[in-house]
């Protein structure tokens, strides 16, 4: 079986991205001493989902911060990439992380954004949550979760405070 994680960070208020899609905000917990356990995660991945927009916001870092991993783009337009390590799909989140169980991928992470993140909660494809508070009140962005989402029964696993005042919160389904 597929373990689906949600690894994302989020405002106090609960956005993922400004209004316009911007992230520049996360950059008020960079810290040189941690990079609150994401190494560690990315090596526990087999493999990556994410939205066009995530993607295309991924592509404006410079170098592709994904190397190695397959990463599987949900979009219904017509992408292309020079990567092999890319691979664009139109079908539903259930059709593709039953070909990635096919594939022998046991951990997968969803990267966002909200839209797909909506459509596996949907599915109740997601089994873990690893979501990171930053400590700013955003006002009005991008929601975590676009309602209607479905109820959801969540166990706390772990919970880690760091210096810079982010929290980092582990559930999993019940």
């Amino acid at each position: 079986m597929v373990n689906v994680i949600l690894y994302i960070a989020t405002s106090l208020d609960g956005y993922i991205a400004r209004k316009d899609g911007g992230i520049d905000w996360l950059s008020m917990v960079e810290s040189n001493n941690t990079d609150y356990g994401y190494a560690d995660f990315y090596r526990s991945v087999n493999a990556l989902v994410m939205g066009r927009r995530t993607y295309e916001q991924a592509l404006g870092f410079g170098e592709w911060p994904y190397p190695g991993k397959p990463s599987y783009v949900f979009t219904t337009g017509n992408l292309t990439s020079q990567r092999n390590d890319v691979i664009f799909t139109s079908a539903k989140p259930d059709t593709v992380i039953r070909e990635m169980e096919a594939q022998g991928f046991k951990r997968v992470w969803l990267v966002g954004g909200a839209e797909l993140t909506a459509a596996f909660l949907k599915l109740r494809l997601v089994e873990e949550y690893i979501i990171s508070i930053v400590p700013i009140i955003l006002g009005e962005g991008i929601p975590m979760f676009l309602p209607p989402s479905p109820e959801e029964a969540l166990k706390l696993i772990e919970s880690q405070q760091y210096p810079t005042g982010l929290v980092q919160l582990r559930y999993r389904r019940k």
